[in-house]
């Protein structure tokens, strides 16, 4: 053991090499300094971007969506305690920035690169085969071990299921926030949501949540669109193979509401090339969201813009960690927010690739990986 890793614990993760494969091998997780966590992972949800980031430059612990409990404490910690347990939040916020002060903590100066912090604790931090490794969006949650700032922890209550409490840190946050926080949907409003996986099905409940009188869910999938039904939609449609322009779909819509389309429209398929398409759905001055994270460009006809529509590209839903997270708590405590249904198969770390697989497949709305014996 290096000088730089002193007190480093022994960790099982799964490392993106770069090139789109991975290995689940033994790496070493220095102590915490300064304002830094290391938190012994509970469990760590499955998201399309887990996917994406085997491509992304490696090696790299691979994960962003967890929960665990705080095994370690650097001396600048307050208000976390060892054994405590706790959700991991991948929009890390410093708190002093313009935006934090703004409660636009998702769009922290430094977790977006515009102050020289960083929302990485200092490297090295973690080493895979004798050399330092990154975290993927500096969390690494596909690992047994994993070291944070402080600032990337939401306390969470006792009595919360680890395995379902692990995606409200991405899926659920994402969907359920851009309803809430970003559309700021209102009671009687209409919405459809495109795409009915993890992220969909936390937009169809945060509609409801919000009080919407109109939620058309759409999909290829008839499993996903009975998931949807069962999770608030009013509505379902399934989309044809050969409606690849989504026209029968949008007749749909319309006919749903007044002829006008809808008030919101969310797109949710991890399908880029749909980056656009919530914008078919709604009305003369309705808002249209993309949620997918599209990247490169994407070809759209100005008549969708028509008129005085409004296209927004949320981050993240939004997330203010200390007034959304308790949020979500308390609306899953009340019965109004399920994850519970939403975890459909839980993995061991060394079944990883099965998850992946089935994830891509569509067979879950989420699947988690589960670490240790947790409460089910």
């Amino acid at each position: 053991m290096t000088s730089d890793m002193i007190d480093a614990v022994n960790s099982l993760a799964a490392i993106g090499k770069g090139d789109g494969s991975f290995a689940i091998e033994s790496t070493q997780v220095r102590a915490p300094l300064g304002n830094e966590v290391r938190v012994r992972m509970a469990a760590a949800g499955i998201c399309h971007t887990d996917h994406q980031s085997l491509s992304w430059e490696g090696p790299l612990v691979l994960g962003h969506e967890g929960a665990g409990w705080v095994e370690s404490i650097g001396p600048e910690v307050s208000g976390l305690a060892i054994g405590q347990p706790v959700l991991l939040n991948w929009a890390i916020p410093c708190g002093h920035c313009a935006q934090c002060l703004q409660t636009h903590g998702h769009l922290c100066d430094r977790t977006q690169g515009l102050s020289t912090e960083s929302p990485s604790v200092d490297s090295p931090h973690t080493h895979w085969r004798n050399q330092s490794v990154r975290r993927s969006f500096n969390l690494g949650t596909f690992s047994e071990y994993t070291l944070v700032r402080a600032e990337a922890l939401t306390p969470l209550p006792t009595h919360q299921n680890m395995a379902h409490a692990c995606i409200l840190g991405c899926a659920v946050m994402t969907g359920v926030g851009s309803v809430i926080n970003s559309a700021k949907v209102q009671p009687g409003d209409s919405v459809v949501a495109l795409g009915c996986g993890g992220v969909g099905l936390s937009v169809i409940q945060g509609a409801r949540i919000a009080g919407a009188s109109t939620i058309i869910a759409l999909d290829k999938r008839s499993e996903s669109l009975a998931r949807a039904s069962a999770m608030g939609a009013t509505h379902t449609w399934q989309i044809a193979e050969e409606d690849a322009t989504l026209e029968a779909a949008v007749t749909h819509v319309r006919s749903l509401t007044q002829g006008r389309g809808a008030d919101y429209a969310f797109e949710a398929t991890g399908r880029h090339s749909l980056a656009f398409a919530p914008l078919k759905f709604i009305r003369h001055g309705g808002t249209a969201l993309q949620l997918s994270g599209a990247h490169g460009e994407v070809s759209a006809s100005m008549f969708d813009f028509w008129w005085d529509k409004r296209y927004l590209t949320p981050l993240y839903g939004g997330c203010h960690p200390s007034r959304d997270f308790p949020k979500l708590l308390n609306w899953i405590d009340q019965g109004q927010l399920d994850v519970a249904s939403m975890v459909t198969r839980q993995y061991t770390l060394s079944q990883l690739p099965d998850a992946i697989n089935d994830m891509l497949a569509g067979v879950n709305i989420k699947g988690v990986i589960v670490f240790h014996e947790i409460n089910k």
